[in-house]
């Protein structure tokens, strides 16, 4: 699914949640091994916030400032 098709979920990005979960379970709790997974939420969940402002929320998205953190210290390499 795309970004714009995944924030139109109820709740938004849920897919890409429950996508995380998945990986996690079949990689016996190695949240290494999904990083693609987290990356692909973390994507939609700031298209999320792009689209309806930091001040919005879902209970499948960190808070916009959290998520912005999040994204900065996976793009330095600190997990």
């Amino acid at each position: 699914m795309g970004v714009e098709k995944d924030i139109q979920q109820d709740p938004p990005c849920h897919a890409r949640a429950c996508a995380i979960q998945d990986c996690i379970q079949k990689n016996n709790y190695n949240e290494a091994k999904c990083s693609k997974e987290i990356d692909a939420l973390y994507e939609c969940c700031n298209a999320f916030y792009k689209k309806n402002g930091d001040d919005a929320s879902t209970v499948t998205c960190p808070k916009a400032s959290l998520l912005r953190l999040k994204m900065k210290q996976r793009a330095q390499g600190i997990k």
